[in-house]
């Protein structure tokens, strides 16, 4: 495996584009007319290629209506409609060449060597649809038709969904979670345990699908349902599955606090080797989840950009840096995918 693959497990690019980010711009021009308030954007086309990244799990993400997101949907039509216009997004994204659908191992294996044979930046990004929250599904009759459409990893929960409880939404899976579940078990497709809440999780494994967590850090260091348990995490990987990083610093740091400075990115790696003593290292991964509703106010000091995000490897032991930035999910799509 080439020792400079870089892969993210979680990025919210069609969410970002359709609000109002052009992610074709340079980050600098980006940021001059962002239209997002609040948020330093680190993530467009341009900066995924200057920092070497090749493939990515890139979300379908429906907002539900909340008082931070009055305009969210509140039925699964509205959410079957925003997940729809992303996968819209995704397609003339690919048209422009500006990244290349996977929905296949073998589409995998294809980008990953077409990036071993091209120089730097030439290839197009790779994107592996994951869909973040499954309420775009009316039920789980439709998920055959998404499956179709490439995407190939659901998360039942975000907050409570219609199928699963989520985060600070303390719940079991549905009868409609629980045949969802059992659904993308039988079509061999994979369950991201990110956001689920413990009841949903475990309910998840007793049914028994492939698990993920593609944006989920180590709750022995962070308080909260948002993260994985240790036994969580030793249930993902007892599927083969992989964990993925999370680069906001209150996932990093138990009561950081928003207008603090970013905390250490050696607090990151320290998730990392924490989960590392559970599972090992080759199940240790990225979801970095930059501008997945925070910028880079709230990311790790030095990581003011995207392409700051692989110097985590710098507080990584030398032999697994390569497996953490990229190389553990490259083995994991080409096997699973």
């Amino acid at each position: 495996m080439n020792p400079r693959l870089r892969i993210d497990g979680h990025l919210d690019l069609a969410y970002n584009g359709l609000n109002g980010r052009d992610l074709r711009l340079p980050l600098e021009a980006l940021r001059a007319s962002d239209p997002v308030q609040g948020q330093i954007a680190t993530v467009s086309f341009p900066e995924l290629r200057t920092s070497g990244l090749g493939l990515c799990l890139g979300t379908l993400f429906a907002l539900p209506q909340t008082p931070d997101s009055p305009h969210g949907y509140t039925d699964a039509a509205g959410a079957r409609a925003q997940a729809l216009a992303q996968l819209e997004q995704y397609r003339r994204w690919e048209d422009e060449g500006l990244i290349r659908l996977l929905r296949s191992r073998k589409d995998v294996v294809g980008h990953l060597e077409s990036l071993d044979s091209l120089h730097d930046g030439a290839a197009p990004l790779g994107v592996v649809l994951l869909m973040e929250g499954a309420d775009p599904l009316r039920t789980p009759d439709d998920l055959p038709w998404w499956a179709g459409q490439g995407v190939r990893i659901v998360g039942p929960a975000w907050g409570a969904t219609r199928y699963a409880g989520g985060t600070d939404a303390p719940g079991p899976l549905t009868a409609l979670g629980r045949e969802l579940v059992g659904a993308l078990r039988d079509l061999q497709l994979t369950v991201d345990a990110s956001h689920l809440d413990d009841a949903a999780f475990w309910d998840t494994v007793e049914i028994g699908p492939r698990l993920i967590a593609s944006h989920s850090n180590a709750r022995a260091l962070v308080r909260g349902n948002r993260h994985l348990s240790d036994d969580m995490a030793r249930a993902v990987a007892a599927t083969d599955g992989v964990i993925g990083l999370v680069y906001l610093s209150s996932f990093i740091e138990d009561g950081w606090q928003d207008g603090q400075a970013g905390t250490p990115l050696s607090g990151l790696a320290r998730h990392a080797a924490h989960y590392a003593g559970l599972v090992g290292w080759e199940r240790v991964a990225l979801g970095s989840d930059m501008d997945g509703g925070f910028g880079a106010e709230k990311t790790p000091a030095g990581v003011g950009r995207y392409r700051d995000v692989f110097a985590l490897g710098e507080h990584l032991p030398a032999g697994e840096n390569a497996g953490v930035l990229g190389g553990n999910w490259a083995r994991w799509l080409s096997t699973h995918l």
